[in-house]
């Protein structure tokens, strides 16, 4: 049998359910990997072996006795470190947090262990998800599996490197401005940012109020969709959660792209934020493949990247700024430098500039809404660049704004992001996003799986 830390979500489970694999054997060898490899990594901040163990025996028996609860029963999930697990600390990455336990579990946290599934680590984030990766924090900043020298992408910057390096076959991150995304693009992986209101952010550290989001990240659509409906779902206790009614992301992953009309947003990508040869011909090659298999491809123009990012700056900003205003009052010295120089800006943005920031957001997420009018979705680019190295602060801070996942923060759209190409220079993958309308995340899922199935790229791993 395949060694259970290569295994897919879906295909653990399904070991797991015929109990031909027990989640005890599962979490150890996730756990011998986690040692073999983290020296390299910096992905965990918080290992949780013993409970963990704990959890599995117990998982282990209840399936015995009455079969899984759900797919996830006694699969290992990974928590980005701003997301509360009782009992345990919620660091975000930063000395001003090392001595805050969570009393309660997020939300997020309570549907997936209602589910059954296992929490054997809390992972790397940048610091309170808007820092960047860092060397004068409490713990060292994650590094991307497929080339340790470069940087994984973030914030979710330890959930992307865990599960594309095979330690876990899932973790939740959060995405305020593309940071499921971004980690997702840059270590080859499925990274889901679903609506707006969709899964609860109750229990996660905020970092803006009106554009933070929570999403799965996974190795496979499959797997991604599976974890979507655990932690999909109202929470009266979130005043942005949705009452939305309860839906099944899987079953619709066989359907194809067949005859879906999908509009190419090719200006982000060569007008306004010009990407590099490598990125243009993945996506160009990307767009070609879903074409062959039946899929109705014509371009389609969005307002300018740049507005998208002068918005969510005007609105992300001081909504961050409300939360860490007494810290950077009073301990402004125990921030990383990175993450104070970008929190700062934000208490100086005036009012009138948020309201009229929040104004113009209305109107963009018309823009978008419209072009759902004439195409079923968009395909765009992620991240116009492979990813830099983690060592040039200059290149880091050139890369991060290259991106185009930063719209659909803005107007609430899910947008799932899939590797589409692999760099030749450096042996990084590249990625795309497919993104739908409000709730229309079986929908993207089911694209975004046609895709995957006629791709060479879903078996493709770092070789550690």
């Amino acid at each position: 049998m395949t060694a259970p830390h290569l295994l897919p979500l879906a295909e653990a489970a399904a070991l797991i359910a015929a109990r031909r694999l027990s989640p005890v054997e599962l979490l150890q060898d996730c756990l011998a990997r986690i040692a073999a490899l983290e020296p390299r990594l910096n992905t965990v901040i918080r290992l949780l072996a013993e409970d963990a163990l704990a959890a599995a025996r117990d998982a282990e028996a209840e399936i015995a006795s009455h079969g899984p609860r759900t797919p996830l029963h006694g699969i290992p999930v990974g928590l980005k470190d701003i997301i509360d697990l009782a009992g345990q600390p919620t660091t975000c990455h930063s000395k001003l947090q090392l001595d805050h336990v969570a009393a309660t579990d997020a939300a997020v946290v309570a549907r997936l262990r209602a589910a059954g599934a296992l929490f054997p680590a809390k992972l790397a984030t940048h610091e309170f998800a808007i820092g960047g990766p860092a060397f004068d924090l409490p713990f060292p900043p994650a590094r991307n599996p497929w080339n340790t020298a470069h940087h994984p992408g973030g914030s979710s910057s330890g959930s992307g490197a865990a599960v594309a390096a095979r330690l876990l076959p899932a973790a939740l991150g959060t995405d305020t401005g593309g940071s499921v995304r971004h980690p997702a693009t840059h270590c080859g992986l499925v990274g889901l940012k679903p609506t707006y209101g969709l899964v609860s952010r109750r229990g996660v550290f905020p970092l803006s109020f009106t554009l933070d989001h929570v999403g799965p990240m996974t190795r496979t659509v499959r797997d991604n969709a599976l974890l979507l409906n655990a932690i999909a779902g109202h929470d009266p206790e979130d005043p942005g959660s949705a009452a939305r009614p309860a839906e099944d992301y899987t079953l619709g992953l066989n359907g194809g792209v067949a005859g879906l009309r999908i509009g190419v947003v090719r200006h982000f990508h060569e007008r306004d934020v010009p990407a590099s040869p490598e990125v243009g011909a993945a996506l160009e090659a990307a767009a070609a493949l879903l074409a062959a298999e039946g899929a109705v491809l014509r371009d389609v123009t969005l307002p300018p990247l740049g507005e998208f990012a002068a918005v969510n700056r005007a609105i992300m900003l001081p909504e961050a700024a409300a939360v860490h205003e007494t810290w950077l009052r009073e301990r402004p010295g125990d921030y990383a430098a990175l993450t104070r120089r970008r929190l700062l800006p934000g208490m100086f943005i005036t009012g009138a500039d948020y309201v009229q920031a929040q104004r113009r957001r209305r109107q963009l997420t018309e823009a978008v809404q419209a072009a759902f009018a004439e195409v079923d979705l968009l395909l765009c680019a992620s991240s116009m660049d492979p990813a830099c190295r983690i060592d040039d602060a200059a290149e880091v801070e050139r890369t991060y704004p290259r991106q185009a996942r930063t719209p659909f923060n803005v107007t609430g759209h899910p947008a799932v992001s899939v590797m589409c190409g692999l760099s030749k220079a450096a042996g990084l993958p590249i990625g795309m996003q497919l993104v739908g309308p409000a709730f229309s995340e079986a929908l993207i899922l089911r694209a975004a799986a046609g895709y995957e199935r006629a791709a060479p790229w879903r078996e493709m791993m770092p070789q550690l």
